[in-house]
Protein backbone atom coordinates (compact mmCIF):
# COMPACT_ATOMS: atom_id res chain seq x y z
CA UNK A 1 0.00 0.00 0.00
CA UNK A 2 1.41 3.53 -1.21
CA UNK A 3 -0.06 7.02 0.41
CA UNK A 4 -0.68 9.05 -2.69
CA UNK A 5 -0.57 13.05 -1.86
CA UNK A 6 -0.65 14.21 -4.99
CA UNK A 7 -3.16 14.34 -8.32
CA UNK A 8 -0.72 13.96 -10.66
CA UNK A 9 0.29 10.42 -9.09
CA UNK A 10 0.45 7.81 -11.80
CA UNK A 11 -1.90 5.72 -10.18
CA UNK A 12 -4.33 8.34 -9.84
CA UNK A 13 -4.11 9.14 -13.71
CA UNK A 14 -4.72 5.83 -14.82
CA UNK A 15 -7.85 5.92 -12.70
CA UNK A 16 -9.20 8.97 -14.72
CA UNK A 17 -8.27 7.96 -17.50
CA UNK A 18 -10.27 4.53 -16.46
CA UNK A 19 -13.55 6.22 -15.69
CA UNK A 20 -13.89 8.33 -18.57
CA UNK A 21 -13.48 5.44 -21.01
CA UNK A 22 -10.06 5.35 -22.45
CA UNK A 23 -9.03 2.66 -21.17
CA UNK A 24 -10.24 0.00 -23.32
CA UNK A 25 -9.47 -3.35 -21.14
CA UNK A 26 -10.36 -1.98 -17.97
CA UNK A 27 -13.07 -1.24 -15.80
CA UNK A 28 -13.78 1.34 -13.05
CA UNK A 29 -15.56 0.22 -9.93
CA UNK A 30 -16.36 2.37 -7.07
CA UNK A 31 -18.31 1.47 -3.60
CA UNK A 32 -18.16 -1.02 -1.24
CA UNK A 33 -20.93 -3.26 -2.51
CA UNK A 34 -19.52 -3.17 -6.15
CA UNK A 35 -15.85 -3.84 -5.15
CA UNK A 36 -17.40 -6.45 -3.32
CA UNK A 37 -19.13 -7.83 -5.89
CA UNK A 38 -16.18 -7.66 -8.16
CA UNK A 39 -14.01 -9.62 -5.78
CA UNK A 40 -16.89 -12.70 -5.39
CA UNK A 41 -17.41 -12.86 -8.93
CA UNK A 42 -13.71 -13.45 -9.59
CA UNK A 43 -12.27 -10.25 -12.14
CA UNK A 44 -9.01 -9.73 -11.93
CA UNK A 45 -8.33 -6.76 -9.75
CA UNK A 46 -5.79 -4.35 -11.11
CA UNK A 47 -5.53 -1.61 -8.39
CA UNK A 48 -7.58 -0.32 -5.44
CA UNK A 49 -7.66 3.03 -3.95
CA UNK A 50 -9.50 3.69 -0.97
CA UNK A 51 -9.62 6.69 1.53
CA UNK A 52 -7.87 6.44 4.79
CA UNK A 53 -11.21 7.11 6.49
CA UNK A 54 -12.79 4.17 5.33
CA UNK A 55 -10.54 1.95 5.88
CA UNK A 56 -11.24 2.78 10.03
CA UNK A 57 -14.33 0.82 9.25
CA UNK A 58 -14.45 -3.12 9.83
CA UNK A 59 -16.59 -4.14 6.65
CA UNK A 60 -14.33 -2.04 4.91
CA UNK A 61 -10.88 -2.96 6.37
CA UNK A 62 -11.68 -6.74 5.75
CA UNK A 63 -12.85 -5.68 1.76
CA UNK A 64 -9.63 -4.05 1.53
CA UNK A 65 -7.28 -6.47 2.96
CA UNK A 66 -8.68 -9.05 0.41
CA UNK A 67 -8.95 -6.47 -2.36
CA UNK A 68 -4.99 -5.70 -1.77
CA UNK A 69 -4.20 -9.60 -1.73
CA UNK A 70 -5.77 -9.75 -5.36
CA UNK A 71 -4.52 -6.40 -6.51
CA UNK A 72 -0.91 -5.44 -8.16
CA UNK A 73 -1.64 -2.08 -6.92
CA UNK A 74 -2.90 -0.22 -3.87
CA UNK A 75 -2.98 3.15 -2.52
CA UNK A 76 -4.31 5.23 0.38
CA UNK A 77 -5.75 9.07 -0.50
CA UNK A 78 -7.43 11.71 1.57
CA UNK A 79 -11.01 12.50 0.74
CA UNK A 80 -9.51 15.63 -1.56
CA UNK A 81 -7.85 13.37 -3.57
CA UNK A 82 -10.35 10.68 -3.66
CA UNK A 83 -13.19 13.11 -4.68
CA UNK A 84 -10.78 13.89 -8.13
CA UNK A 85 -11.38 10.70 -9.27
CA UNK A 86 -14.69 9.82 -8.27
CA UNK A 87 -17.90 9.94 -10.72
CA UNK A 88 -20.12 10.52 -8.30
CA UNK A 89 -21.26 13.41 -6.16
CA UNK A 90 -20.29 12.00 -3.31
CA UNK A 91 -17.22 9.45 -3.04
CA UNK A 92 -17.72 6.24 -1.42
CA UNK A 93 -14.60 5.88 -0.16
CA UNK A 94 -13.36 3.08 -2.23
CA UNK A 95 -12.42 2.36 -6.06
CA UNK A 96 -11.17 -0.24 -7.55
CA UNK A 97 -9.56 -0.78 -11.36
CA UNK A 98 -10.29 -4.51 -12.95
CA UNK A 99 -9.72 -6.33 -16.08
CA UNK A 100 -12.79 -5.88 -18.46
CA UNK A 101 -14.88 -8.96 -18.52
CA UNK A 102 -14.67 -10.70 -21.88
CA UNK A 103 -17.81 -9.40 -23.90
CA UNK A 104 -16.66 -11.53 -27.33
CA UNK A 105 -19.31 -12.74 -29.58
CA UNK A 106 -17.36 -16.31 -29.72
CA UNK A 107 -17.01 -16.59 -25.90
CA UNK A 108 -21.00 -15.26 -25.51
CA UNK A 109 -22.22 -18.18 -27.61
CA UNK A 110 -20.08 -20.90 -26.01
CA UNK A 111 -21.88 -19.76 -22.61
CA UNK A 112 -25.32 -20.28 -23.68
CA UNK A 113 -27.27 -22.82 -22.39
CA UNK A 114 -29.75 -25.18 -24.71
CA UNK A 115 -32.62 -23.05 -24.09
CA UNK A 116 -31.22 -19.39 -23.81
CA UNK A 117 -32.98 -16.01 -22.23
CA UNK A 118 -31.85 -13.28 -23.94
CA UNK A 119 -31.83 -9.60 -23.93
CA UNK A 120 -31.14 -7.05 -26.97
CA UNK A 121 -30.65 -3.75 -26.17
CA UNK A 122 -30.44 -1.70 -29.53
CA UNK A 123 -29.47 1.69 -29.21
CA UNK A 124 -30.62 2.48 -25.58
CA UNK A 125 -28.22 5.37 -24.82
CA UNK A 126 -28.72 5.98 -21.49
CA UNK A 127 -26.38 3.93 -19.00
CA UNK A 128 -29.02 4.03 -16.09
CA UNK A 129 -31.41 2.28 -18.32
CA UNK A 130 -28.86 0.12 -19.42
CA UNK A 131 -27.83 -0.62 -15.71
CA UNK A 132 -31.56 -1.45 -14.63
CA UNK A 133 -31.89 -3.57 -17.92
CA UNK A 134 -29.31 -5.50 -16.97
CA UNK A 135 -29.87 -6.02 -13.38
CA UNK A 136 -33.33 -7.21 -13.79
CA UNK A 137 -32.09 -9.34 -16.61
CA UNK A 138 -30.31 -11.41 -13.97
CA UNK A 139 -32.58 -11.28 -11.73
CA UNK A 140 -35.50 -12.98 -14.02
CA UNK A 141 -32.90 -15.62 -15.03
CA UNK A 142 -31.77 -14.22 -18.70
CA UNK A 143 -28.50 -16.24 -19.80
CA UNK A 144 -26.97 -13.08 -21.80
CA UNK A 145 -26.80 -9.65 -22.93
CA UNK A 146 -26.57 -8.41 -26.56
CA UNK A 147 -25.74 -4.79 -27.33
CA UNK A 148 -25.48 -3.21 -30.39
CA UNK A 149 -23.75 -0.08 -31.88
CA UNK A 150 -24.89 2.94 -30.58
CA UNK A 151 -25.82 1.09 -26.68
CA UNK A 152 -24.13 3.05 -23.44
CA UNK A 153 -21.41 0.39 -22.51
CA UNK A 154 -22.70 -1.98 -19.80
CA UNK A 155 -19.62 -1.80 -18.26
CA UNK A 156 -19.35 1.97 -17.63
CA UNK A 157 -19.22 3.34 -13.81
CA UNK A 158 -23.03 4.70 -14.16
CA UNK A 159 -24.14 1.18 -16.02
CA UNK A 160 -22.23 -0.93 -13.01
CA UNK A 161 -23.93 0.79 -10.51
CA UNK A 162 -27.33 0.55 -11.98
CA UNK A 163 -26.54 -2.96 -12.43
CA UNK A 164 -25.03 -3.63 -8.73
CA UNK A 165 -22.46 -6.45 -9.60
CA UNK A 166 -24.99 -8.47 -12.02
CA UNK A 167 -22.87 -7.41 -15.33
CA UNK A 168 -20.07 -8.83 -14.08
CA UNK A 169 -22.31 -11.87 -14.01
CA UNK A 170 -23.88 -12.68 -17.58
CA UNK A 171 -22.17 -13.06 -20.47
CA UNK A 172 -22.31 -10.24 -22.83
CA UNK A 173 -21.98 -9.84 -26.68
CA UNK A 174 -21.18 -6.03 -26.86
CA UNK A 175 -21.14 -4.16 -30.70
CA UNK A 176 -23.17 -6.64 -32.52
CA UNK A 177 -24.64 -5.59 -35.59
CA UNK A 178 -28.60 -5.74 -35.88
CA UNK A 179 -29.12 -7.59 -38.79
CA UNK A 180 -26.36 -10.20 -37.94
CA UNK A 181 -27.72 -10.58 -34.08
CA UNK A 182 -31.33 -11.66 -35.87
CA UNK A 183 -29.71 -13.64 -38.18
CA UNK A 184 -27.74 -15.86 -35.52
CA UNK A 185 -31.07 -15.66 -33.35
CA UNK A 186 -33.20 -17.29 -36.55
CA UNK A 187 -30.27 -19.74 -37.18
CA UNK A 188 -30.04 -21.16 -33.92
CA UNK A 189 -34.24 -21.48 -33.58
CA UNK A 190 -34.26 -18.76 -30.60
CA UNK A 191 -37.42 -16.68 -31.62
CA UNK A 192 -36.91 -12.86 -31.54
CA UNK A 193 -39.60 -11.11 -29.79
CA UNK A 194 -39.65 -6.86 -29.78
CA UNK A 195 -42.25 -4.69 -28.41
CA UNK A 196 -44.39 -2.00 -29.73
CA UNK A 197 -47.37 -0.06 -28.87
CA UNK A 198 -48.70 -1.23 -31.69
CA UNK A 199 -47.94 -5.23 -31.25
CA UNK A 200 -51.16 -7.29 -31.90
CA UNK A 201 -50.07 -10.06 -29.53
CA UNK A 202 -50.70 -9.55 -26.09
CA UNK A 203 -47.51 -10.07 -24.00
CA UNK A 204 -49.02 -12.95 -21.83
CA UNK A 205 -49.97 -14.42 -25.15
CA UNK A 206 -46.05 -15.23 -26.17
CA UNK A 207 -45.03 -18.96 -25.57
CA UNK A 208 -41.72 -17.67 -23.49
CA UNK A 209 -40.98 -21.25 -23.04
CA UNK A 210 -39.19 -21.67 -26.04
CA UNK A 211 -35.32 -20.10 -26.26
CA UNK A 212 -36.43 -16.51 -27.07
CA UNK A 213 -34.37 -13.63 -27.31
CA UNK A 214 -36.26 -9.97 -26.09
CA UNK A 215 -35.52 -6.82 -27.72
CA UNK A 216 -35.91 -3.46 -26.72
CA UNK A 217 -35.05 -0.40 -28.83
CA UNK A 218 -33.65 3.20 -27.52
CA UNK A 219 -35.96 5.40 -25.22
CA UNK A 220 -36.53 8.18 -27.91
CA UNK A 221 -37.65 6.35 -31.05
CA UNK A 222 -37.79 2.29 -29.97
CA UNK A 223 -37.03 0.32 -33.33
CA UNK A 224 -37.97 1.15 -37.48
CA UNK A 225 -40.57 -0.28 -39.02
CA UNK A 226 -37.74 -2.68 -40.59
CA UNK A 227 -36.13 -3.68 -37.29
CA UNK A 228 -39.73 -4.68 -35.96
CA UNK A 229 -40.16 -6.96 -39.02
CA UNK A 230 -37.26 -8.47 -38.61
CA UNK A 231 -39.13 -9.86 -35.31
CA UNK A 232 -40.72 -13.15 -34.77
CA UNK A 233 -43.28 -11.79 -32.53
CA UNK A 234 -44.53 -8.24 -31.70
CA UNK A 235 -46.15 -8.05 -28.47
CA UNK A 236 -47.49 -5.09 -26.61
CA UNK A 237 -48.25 -4.21 -23.18
CA UNK A 238 -51.48 -2.83 -22.20
CA UNK A 239 -51.88 0.81 -20.62
CA UNK A 240 -54.70 2.43 -19.11
CA UNK A 241 -55.09 6.23 -18.63
CA UNK A 242 -53.51 8.63 -21.34
CA UNK A 243 -49.57 6.89 -20.84
CA UNK A 244 -48.83 6.63 -24.30
CA UNK A 245 -45.33 4.60 -23.69
CA UNK A 246 -42.87 2.77 -20.29
CA UNK A 247 -39.73 3.16 -19.40
CA UNK A 248 -37.59 1.05 -21.07
CA UNK A 249 -36.33 -0.40 -18.38
CA UNK A 250 -39.55 -1.16 -16.88
CA UNK A 251 -40.98 -2.26 -19.99
CA UNK A 252 -38.43 -5.06 -20.35
CA UNK A 253 -38.51 -5.91 -16.48
CA UNK A 254 -42.80 -6.97 -17.22
CA UNK A 255 -41.27 -8.94 -20.17
CA UNK A 256 -38.40 -10.85 -18.52
CA UNK A 257 -40.68 -11.39 -15.64
CA UNK A 258 -43.42 -13.20 -17.74
CA UNK A 259 -40.96 -15.02 -20.01
CA UNK A 260 -39.44 -16.23 -15.50
CA UNK A 261 -43.09 -16.62 -14.61
CA UNK A 262 -43.52 -19.53 -18.12
CA UNK A 263 -40.18 -20.93 -17.70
Amino acid sequence: MTKITSRDNSLLQRARAVRDGKVEKSIFVEGLRLCEEALRSGLEIEAVIYSEQIAKKDRAAELIRDLERAANKSGTVDEKLLASISYTRTPQGIILLASRPSTTEKEFKRRQPAKPLLIILHGINNPVNVGAIVRTAEAAGATGVITTAGTADPFSPKSLRGAMGAAFRLPFWIGGDYSQVIDWCRKQRIQTVCADTDGAENYTETDWQRPTALIMGSESHGLSTDEISAADHVVSIPMKGSTESLNVAVAAGILLYEASRQR
